[in-house]
């Protein structure tokens, strides 16, 4: 039996567009691959007064530990994608310790 995974997006001092909200679905679905053990995504997407004022935290419900990561960037997009990025590698690293190479 499949587990599908929940994500839960929370976006502070805005409205999230639907454009914005899919893509980061999108993203964060494709977190999956890499690991089949997480059952929950938490996404948080804030305004910062900053240069770089787009904040994004994810956390991954792991069994274990949960995984969490947050970037600034100029657009959500970008930050988005950095975290994604970083978790990618969190999680093949965590695979690795678990199943081996």
């Amino acid at each position: 039996m499949e587990v599908i995974m929940e994500i839960r997006i929370q976006s502070v001092k805005f409205d999230a567009d639907e454009k914005l909200l899919m893509f980061v679905n999108k993203k964060v679905e494709k977190l999956e691959k890499f690991f089949d053990g997480f059952l929950q995504a938490e996404v948080t997407l804030s305004l910062l007064p900053d240069n770089l004022n787009k904040e994004c935290k994810i956390r991954l419900e792991v069994p274990g530990n949960d995984l969490f990561v947050s970037r600034n960037a100029k657009t959500f997009e970008d930050a988005v994608i950095d975290c994604t990025d970083i978790l990618k590698g969190q999680l093949v690293k965590m695979k690795e310790k678990k199943f081996g190479k």
